[in-house]
């Protein structure tokens, strides 16, 4: 049977500020943004919570539940390097450690309690190796899968320890919220409703059969869920594993409503850079270029376009991009949100031209070192000029490249 941890961070973002600053220890902090911009928030301190706060709530509506809230920017690369930190102390407990983000982890610790002792003893002795390395505290939950654990952690939350023992995760899912199930969002929860499910035992008594009918191929991966299997897209995996992405996107939602052609030119180039460099990270190489474009009525435009040849250098996704939208985009029509993305990942960048090969061997020894100034002074330290005036601030929800623990990771 397998002991998988699941370690939340908590409050991370928030907790790294009250590093920086102990004076917001108990205050009510929100990361993420200021009070009036459009933007969410990524994270609100436990007494922020208490006001109806949370994570992925307009920046907006948290002002207007606590007015008096302390609202921060954030420093993504601090909250990058505490990540770091976090994930050498992840390493002397394990070696299979994978990062889901730069603020949770899973780790296998199958077999190791002739060196750690049982699981509880291992989790209390983390608890107090992360806060003493890092000055972070965390929650951890323990099970035989990583869905259950990951639900546990939650449960556990703030700096707890919860283990569901095996044979047990039927149990202990039953009386919870459908929405506790990782990946059950709002639609899902309604449609569920509709059929009289509201706890996950309601779930569980259903059949797979008659799930598969309902909602396909998630309705399968819930029917395992709802029993504490690790089922559906990347719980199928397993830990510390080189399981590649199938999409890598970033998008930027203006502060106001948007028709500066320049500017709009400018954020595009810069979320591309940023796709570009995730690819590199990863090793791979896009076929398709996706592009999202919403106006002010809330109307969102998408818009694909594979290429001749797969490739991971930030010109020639440029070109499609901007392609793509000026084909889409009415000039003067404002702007909310503008969002580019690619698919159709491969390890294999195809066969080049004669004459395109030396320029695409240099083109990559620029941007090679262009990735390793980024990954250690921040990403706006190096961009192209077209995408310099782009007023599109990395947001420190955004999982980074250089997530740690990368084996292809820049160095």
């Amino acid at each position: 049977m397998r002991t998988i941890f699941h370690v939340d961070m908590d409050a991370f973002f928030v907790s790294v500020e009250e590093l920086l600053d102990p004076s917001l220890k108990g205050k009510p902090v929100v990361v993420g943004g200021q009070a009036g911009e459009r933007g969410v928030v990524s994270a609100a301190s436990y007494a922020a919570r208490k006001f109806g706060i949370h994570s992925a709530l307009p920046l907006r509506t948290a002002a207007k539940l606590c007015p008096h809230a302390i609202f921060l920017d954030g420093h993504p690369k601090l909250y990058r390097e505490y990540s770091h930190r976090v994930h050498e102390v992840l390493m002397e407990f394990s070696p299979l450690v994978e990062m889901a983000s730069v603020d949770e982890a899973y780790m296998d610790l199958t077999g190791t309690e002739r060196l750690h002792g049982p699981p509880l003893k291992a989790a209390h002795a983390l608890h107090e190796r992360m806060k003493s390395k890092t000055g972070l505290n965390c929650s951890v939950g323990i099970a035989s899968s990583k869905m259950v654990a990951k639900v546990s952690s939650d449960q556990a939350k703030p700096n707890g320890v919860l283990w569901i023992q095996p044979g047990l995760e039927a149990d202990f899912l039953a009386p919870l919220d459908v929405r506790r199930i990782p990946g059950v969002g709002k639609v899902t929860e309604r449609h569920l409703a509709e059929l009289g499910i509201k706890k996950v035992g309601d779930l569980a008594r259903l059949d797979a059969p008659f799930l598969m009918r309902r909602f396909g191929q998630w309705g399968l991966a819930l029917a395992g869920k709802a029993r504490g299997a690790d089922a559906g897209a990347w719980f199928d995996g397993g830990i510390g594993g080189e399981d590649d992405p199938k999409s890598v996107s970033h998008e930027h939602t203006f502060s106001e409503d948007t028709s500066d052609a320049a500017r709009l030119d400018a954020t595009l180039v810069h979320l591309t850079e940023k796709v570009a460099r995730r690819l590199r990270e990863y090793s791979l190489h896009a076929r398709t270029v996706h592009l999202k474009l919403r106006n002010s009525a809330f109307e969102t435009l998408t818009r694909s376009h594979t290429l001749h040849q797969p490739t991971q250098v930030d010109q020639e996704l440029i070109e499609a991009a901007r392609a793509m939208f000026k084909a889409a985009w009415v000039a003067g029509r404002k702007v909310r949100l503008i969002g580019m993305g690619v698919s159709g990942l491969d390890t294999d960048a195809g066969q080049m031209g004669l004459l395109d090969s030396p320029r695409h061997e240099r083109a990559m020894k620029a941007l090679e070192a262009a990735d390793k100034l980024r990954k250690k002074f921040g990403e706006k330290t190096v961009a192209l000029a077209a995408g310099m005036a782009a007023d599109a601030p990395e947001r420190v929800h955004e999982n980074p490249a250089g997530l740690p623990g990368k084996r292809k990771g820049v160095d």
